[in-house]
């Protein structure tokens, strides 16, 4: 039989999740990179820094059926460097890793969307949506 969590403890458990973005005495950012996600979250950050944005404090909204969605993000203005966007990292504002995930653009699937993947070193990096989901089981 297969273990199944009800919406109040997806919820609960969405929540504890994000919640820890907002350690520390700031706002959380999120670092944009090219490549693939490393092995784990606790692995080194791989791949070429693309940008980093700052997020909102806090930097997500209670959860709602399991899923937490992001507030605010500040995209990058000037990004550091140019290539394909393929992961993110999030840290809390003293630098220690909260969590990492997929990027796409809109209908790509990843769990952050860029209004664009393509980023050109000086240019702008944009967030479009971004949600936190613990699954049903």
């Amino acid at each position: 039989m297969a273990t199944r969590i009800p919406t109040n403890v997806r919820n609960a458990m969405a929540n504890a999740a994000v919640d820890l973005i907002d350690a520390g005495p700031a706002a959380g950012a999120v670092q944009i990179r090219t490549g693939a996600q490393p092995a784990s979250a606790g692995s080194a950050a791989t791949g070429t820094l693309l940008g980093t944005l700052t997020l909102s404090d806090p930097a997500f909204a209670d959860a709602v059926n399991g899923t937490a969605t992001a507030g605010a993000v500040t995209g990058d203005s000037s990004a550091d460097a140019s290539g394909t966007a393929g992961w993110f990292r999030v840290l809390d504002s003293t630098g220690a890793t909260v969590m990492d995930g997929a990027i796409s653009e809109a209908g790509g699937g990843g769990d952050m969307i860029l209004d664009s993947t393509a980023i050109v070193a000086g240019g702008t990096i944009s967030v479009t949506s971004w949600t936190v989901t613990q699954p049903a089981g």
